[in-house]
Order: C-alpha cells, then structure tokens, then sequence
C-alpha cells in the first residue's frame, strides 16, 4: 500500500517529545507508569479515511475490532459488532466499537512514523534495558464511551492520544494479585491476553487520563484497561521489546513447564532482574522439543 505523505520530511525534522518530557520519560522507564507530553500531529496517515483504507490492505491477523459497549472484565475474546473493519472506523462516531490495527510498521509509510518516534527515546531505552527490540505500532480507533477490557501486553508501550479523550487504569506489574502466575504463563505459551476482573480489583489502579498531546507510558505485563471520552478517539501506540522482557517471558514458559510436573516455581523477578537461568532452561527444552 502506498500512502501520499507531503509532510513526512518536514516531520522527519520537528522533535516530536518535548526535552522535559524525554527526562521525565528516562527518570522512570522502564516500570514506573507515567504520562508523557507530544507534539504528533493528526497527519494524513492518521485520519479515519487513512486508517480505514490501511486496514483494508492489512492481513486478517493485523485486525481486530469488537463491540464498545463491554464490561471491564470479559471471558474470552469480546463479542462482534456486526460491521466490516471499514464501516467500523469511517463511522466510529456511532458505531459502538474499538478497533486496532496492529503492526501498521508493515506499511512503509507508518514504519517511518514509528522509527522516528522510537529514535526519540532510544538514548534513554538503551542506557536502561539494552537494545531497542522489535518495533511495533498500533493504531487504537475507538467510539464515545467505549471499553478495552482489562488486559496485559508483553512490550514496552507508550500510548500517544491524537484525538478525543481516554482513561488507562493500570495495575502494578507483576504483583500476582491482578495477574496470577498462571495467567502469566498461559498468556505466554499461546493463550488469550485477557485477564480475570473482579471489582474489588479497583481500588489497586492508577486512572491516567490523556488528551491530544498527552500520552501514557504502560511497563511491559501491567495489567489496564481503557475508557473512552465522550467522543470517539484515534490514539498510537508505539512499542518495544528488551532483552529483559524476552527473558521474562521465556521465564515465564519455563515455569509453566515446571508448574505441569507438578512444582510451584517462583515468579520471575522484574526489573533489573535478569531471569537468565530460567530463560536459559526455556530455550534448552524448546531446542530439544524441536529435535
């Protein structure tokens, strides 16, 4: 797909994150949560026609959009809106949905969005946690009042809102309260990313509510969900993985391979930990799965 772009270069050359903002960005990455101020503008790649015309050219797996009208909590993946992906985001305005486009870095145009961003804030990534791994983008399109149920992700993600208003409501990472070990390692071995919600679980979130020009940054697996404004939305998100957060992860696997012998392992530690003996045991067990 080919996406006329006139400003790019011009864009190429204005800093995006304020200097104050990069500071307080580098005080707390990688797992203080925390807002951030932007300067993205609502460029010819982000309007609902752009995104809408991106999302046609996408694969099947780049897709996903539900109702808006959901609880917190959900049992498995949300339910269908009726509409195509297209009919979603032209008329998100009435049409009661969130939807996301994911890996928009697979189209030139937005890869060169996402590279720039990310360019940014890789002095203060790399002085932390290492090399800047695995880029990825995510367009969130939203209607008024709409829900994104509580859930985790496994990167580094900095959520910038272009139009209209949301509140993230994060919980501490790795605090097994919001997130059993054993959702952990289901999520990591190929299951849902949705979480179990109860509603005493409240009174552990932070809200963060972000405006065009504000963004949030969530620390790899803190569970949050997200309300939308009273109007409809368009917000980027822009991640990253660590060496750390891979180690994690494969910490993550090896325990639920010691949890199916019948073990109780421990939960890998966070940041600075470097879970390497775990993550070491997870990709000796995988080679010899493959063998």
């Amino acid at each position: 797909m080919t996406v006329h772009d006139p400003d790019l270069a011009q864009q190429r050359t204005t800093q995006v994150f304020p200097q104050d903002t990069l500071a307080t960005f580098a005080a707390n990455y990688p797992e203080m949560p925390h807002t951030l101020a932007h300067r993205l503008q609502l460029d010819e790649r982000l309007t609902l026609d752009a995104l809408a015309s991106l999302a046609a050219h996408l694969p099947d797996a780049s897709i996903e959009y539900n109702r808006g009208d959901l609880p917190v909590g959900v049992d498995g993946k949300p339910g269908s809106n009726g509409l195509t992906i297209e009919e979603t985001i032209r008329n998100i305005a009435t049409s009661d949905s969130w939807a996301v486009l994911k890996n928009i870095e697979q189209v030139p145009a937005y890869r060169a969005l996402l590279l720039d961003l990310l360019e940014e804030l890789r002095p203060a990534i790399e002085a932390t946690t290492g090399p800047m791994l695995t880029p990825q983008a995510f367009v969130f399109i939203s209607s008024p009042d709409a829900v994104t149920p509580y859930h985790y992700d496994p990167e580094h993600n900095i959520l910038l809102q272009l139009t209209g208003t949301k509140t993230m409501t994060q919980f501490p990472a790795g605090n097994p309260r919001f997130a059993p070990d054993t959702c952990h390692e289901n999520y990591h071995r190929g299951g849902a990313r949705e979480l179990p919600w109860s509603d005493d679980l409240l009174t552990g979130g932070t809200p963060f509510t972000i405006h065009p020009g504000e963004a949030v940054y969530v620390p790899v697996m803190a569970p949050h969900f997200v309300r939308n404004g009273p109007a409809s939305s368009i917000s980027l998100s822009i991640t990253w993985r660590s060496g750390w957060s891979y180690a994690e992860a494969e910490a993550r696997c090896f325990n639920a391979a010691l949890r199916r012998i019948g073990l109780s392992p421990r939960a890998p530690g966070r940041w600075p930990a470097a879970n390497r003996a775990k993550s070491t045991g997870w990709r000796i067990i995988r080679r010899l799965t493959r063998a």
